[in-house]
């Protein structure tokens, strides 16, 4: 008679044939990880640049307070930048536990959650968008709706390779549109996406999904610029 095993105990047993196989090691560091350790290893829990008190939010325009955990430099830098140009997707997984726990500590309540899109062609060449597997991942932790609210209708330049907060404000200038099909009216929506810097590009989303009748938007990413 043979072995039946019931879905979480399939799942468990996957988990422990991957980890064999490619030990889990920190997102961040990429050093293997402990039993005991899961969405990092305790010396960058300890160590990284975590924004703290007052500083785990700040005011953009058109957003009422935008909220992220980590500052963008050194290790936190390096990780992200694997995570979107380099196809280690996987990441988002532990990225999405920081930003759930991230919006519990803060009391961040919402309707529904959304993300910045990336283009047409910029999903292509990398496979995934990597805003949208961050908001789905919080999403599935906070057991909150996840859905498309918005489209990018024109690939326009990276903006990290605009320097001029201006000039970023500009390139983002009528890219985004509310999705087909999707209803805000009334809705508080949080808005994920991995980094901000000069919050230009969640500045143009937030402008639309308010001018389409959203009743409050907050912003939410893994990452921001020091001021």
């Amino acid at each position: 008679m043979g072995v039946m095993f019931g879905i979480d105990s399939f799942a468990r047993f996957r988990r422990r044939l991957l980890d064999l196989f490619y030990p889990p090691r920190c997102p961040f560091c990429r050093s293997l990880l402990k039993e005991n350790e899961k969405t990092m290893c305790a010396k960058c829990r300890n160590d990284l640049p975590w924004t703290s008190g007052a500083a785990v939010s700040q005011g953009l325009p058109h957003i009422a307070l935008c909220y992220s955990p980590l500052y963008y430099e050194g290790l936190v830098r390096a990780s992200l930048l694997r995570y979107k140009f380099r196809g280690v997707y996987s990441y988002a997984e532990n990225y999405s536990e920081i930003l759930a726990k991230c919006i519990d500590e803060n009391g961040v309540s919402c309707d529904s959650i959304t993300w910045t899109p990336v283009g047409r062609k910029r999903l292509r060449e990398r496979g995934y968008d990597q805003s949208r597997l961050l908001a789905e991942g919080v999403a599935a932790l906070c057991g909150i709706e996840c859905v498309p609210l918005l489209a990018k209708v024109r690939d326009n330049p990276p903006q990290s390779s605009i320097r001029s907060a201006e000039k970023r404000k500009r390139n983002v200038s009528g890219v985004y549109v509310l999705a087909p099909g999707a209803d805000v009216r009334g809705r508080r929506i949080l808005l994920v996406d991995d980094i901000v810097t000069t919050g230009a590009t969640l500045s143009e989303c937030v402008r639309v999904l308010k001018a389409s009748g959203a009743a409050e938007v907050r912003a939410l990413t893994l990452a921001r610029g020091r001021r």
